[in-house]
């Protein structure tokens, strides 16, 4: 039997050795990764190119008459007038709990929307009534614009509740019901 005696120097140097290369080939795979680079990574934030407006398709708009949702306009003057009612309640509530100027200015301005449809379903002499409130009420809506702090909260609550009496009172379905168109 032989026994061989190993140099300690050459295992420490077959040691470095392997180390360097390993060394040296993770450095190559790291090199090589870089400059490759990760093809979503780079797909995620480069710009897309501009698509050609003459492939896209022109839109064709044709106008269709739809039938109306209301059957009379009996129905319809009462769904509109049920429409400004809860927009002026919800108006007179924003008042009350003090809602942002922006709140009250939109209920305001819808219940003025509304009104203006009931106008256009009523004849001329009820029209002209309705026309003394609807303007009441914008200029209501101009002072409150111009109040953006809302300072005169009660005048503008109480104004507006006594146009909604009156206006309940004058233009509820059966005062009006002969006068619609």
């Amino acid at each position: 039997m032989k026994f061989e005696i190993r140099n300690s120097k050459c295992e420490i140097n077959s040691k470095k050795n392997f180390y360097r290369w390993a060394y040296y080939f993770i450095i190559c795979v790291l090199f090589i990764i870089l400059l490759t680079g990760c093809d979503a990574f780079v797909r995620k934030f480069r710009r897309k190119p501009k698509k050609d407006v003459s492939l896209q398709k022109e839109m064709v708009l044709v106008p269709e008459e739809y039938p109306s949702l209301f059957a009379n306009k009996e129905e319809e003057y009462r769904h509109y007038f049920l429409f400004w009612q809860s927009w002026h309640i919800e108006f007179l509530n924003s008042l009350r709990e003090n809602a942002s100027h922006k709140k009250k200015l939109s209920c305001l301005s819808e219940s003025i929307k509304n009104l203006n449809i009931l106008k256009d379903l009523l004849l001329e002499e009820k029209r002209s009534e309705l026309e003394k409130y609807i303007n009441e009420l914008k200029d209501l809506e101009t002072k409150l614009s111009q109040d953006i702090y809302t300072s005169n909260v009660y005048w503008y609550y109480n104004r507006a509740e006594l146009l909604r009496k009156d206006i309940l009172r004058q233009f509820s379905y059966p005062k009006v019901k002969d006068y619609l168109k």
